[in-house]
Parts: structure tokens; C-alpha cells; sequence
């Protein structure tokens, strides 16, 4: 089922998201089926859209639904970075369509994450996927794009 997604301006996007315990599994099968309804929906409408946190659609849970060549499902996932090397990207998001946002990212990360049989995955992800995740992975701690923006001259308007 395509949800509404939260927008920029909802306190709900700041609430930091709880842990995923192995007896919710099963519920979460509905989850990531409207994850990915919503994230197609999106992506229909806006033309783009490669991933979704779950709490920008009110479900404040550690679970990203990403949807590139295949679908992935990271639940629980914890962020590490290897070295300090950054990137600077024009971030866009979900809950601010048509907004850029310019941020630092990492240019690498290591993403440990639980799938839907609960077992242990890594991903070494460089570049646009690191820069992908780190996005998402900040949906579940509260912040948003807006917030890591890298000065007050940062926000940019993207025509439709």
C-alpha cells in the first residue's frame, strides 16, 4: 500500500527510530511491502527515489527499504567509515521534493545490517551508495539533509 510520506516541517521526521527485535519480523513483511509501494509511487510521480526510511512513513523502526537493480532490506543497521576522505553532493530527499540540499558525506562506508531472516549482512559501499545510506541510516537518528546542510547558502531549488 503506498503511504503518505512525511514532509519536511513534521516533528515526527526528528523522533529517532527504535531497534528491531526478531519476534517483529513477521509484522515487518507489511512494512516493507509499503515501503516499496511508496518508494515506486514516488519514483513514478518524481522520477526519482532509490531508497526509504521507514519513519518517513510514521513507522519508527531501524529498517531501509532500498530499490536500485533489486530490492534490499537493511534492518538494525550500523554505519562504520574506514577513513575521514568526504565528498560533497547536492542531497535530495523524499520528504522534500524538489529541494537540494548541499552536505559532506563519507565517501566510504561499511553498512552491517540484519535481512528479513534476521541474519547478519556487510556492505562495503563507496561513492553514491555511501552517500546513499548515510542519508537513510539519518532518518533513523532524526536528522534530516537540511540539518547536515554545509552552510546557510546550501538549500537549492530544483525546477520541476
Amino acid at each position: 500500500m503506498v503511504r503518505e510520506i512525511l514532509l519536511l516541517g513534521d516533528p515526527k521526521l526528528y523522533q529517532v527510530s527504535l531497534p528491531v527485535e526478531k519476534e517483529e519480523i513477521g509484522t515487518l513483511k507489511g512494512v516493507v511491502q509499503d515501503l516499496h509501494d511508496t518508494l515506486l509511487d514516488f519514483r513514478q510521480k518524481y522520477e526519482a527515489g532509490r531508497a526509504i526510511a521507514a519513519p518517513q512513513i510514521g513507522v519508527f523502526k531501524r529498517l531501509i527499504y532500498m530499490h536500485i537493480d533489486e530490492p534490499v532490506v537493511f534492518i538494525n543497521p550500523e554505519l562504520q567509515f574506514e577513513d575521514e576522505e568526504m565528498m560533497e553532493v547536492l542531497d535530495d530527499c523524499m520528504s522534500f521534493p524538489g529541494l537540494l540540499v548541499r552536505v559532506k558525506r563519507y565517501k566510504r562506508c561499511t553498512i552491517r545490517f540484519k535481512d528479513l531472516d534476521f541474519r547478519d549482512n556487510e556492505l562495503i559501499l563507496e561513492g553514491d551508495l555511501s552517500e546513499l545510506l548515510q542519508h537513510e541510516y539519518d532518518h533513523l537518528d532524526g536528522i534530516l539533509a537540511t540539518m547536515r546542510a554545509i552552510d546557510d547558502k546550501a538549500l537549492y531549488y530544483k525546477k520541476p
